[in-house]
């Protein structure tokens, strides 16, 4: 399907919308709609995709302000902005916040670090209601994981 629009040497990592591929198309919001369209003539609904180019994703990884939470990749979650966040509400999820949990917004990355998990965190739930825009969340493991498919198909 993806190949049918383009796409070359194309990867995929867990069933979760991790894909790796290489396009002629420049202009990542043509190429998302051209996605979203391919998957809905297939499949019959039509997801909001967000694309990341390699740099992007690698400054993602760079920019990780909680390099300890690495040892254990399920309580990091990167969550990326589809667009810049103006004026985000992060007193909110301050109140929000466990005593163990910790975040940081840069750039258009959200990173929540959540050592018992997302699936108790009041904050995790309520991460993109405060920010104001569409997101899409991955843990460490998968981030990484995603860079090290798009590093190899870069070769």
């Amino acid at each position: 399907m993806l190949e049918n629009i383009g796409l070359e040497h194309i990867q995929t990592y867990i069933q979760s919308g991790n894909v790796v591929f290489q396009a002629e198309e420049v202009d990542k919001n043509e190429l998302s709609t051209k996605m979203s369209q391919a998957i809905r003539q297939e499949k019959g609904f039509e997801p909001k995709i967000l694309l990341l180019e390699l740099n992007e994703l690698e400054t993602a990884i760079a920019n990780n302000p909680f390099p300890n939470a690495k040892t254990e990749p399920k309580t990091l979650h990167l969550y990326f902005l589809t667009e810049d966040a103006k004026g985000p509400d992060l007193a909110s999820l301050e109140k929000l916040k466990k005593d163990a949990e910790a975040f940081e917004l840069k750039d258009k990355v959200f990173y929540l670090y959540a050592p018992e998990g997302i699936g108790r965190s009041k904050l995790a739930e309520r991460v993109e209601r405060a920010l104001g825009v569409s997101v899409t969340a991955r843990n460490w493991r998968t981030v990484t994981k995603v860079l090290e498919l798009a590093l190899a198909a870069k070769l």
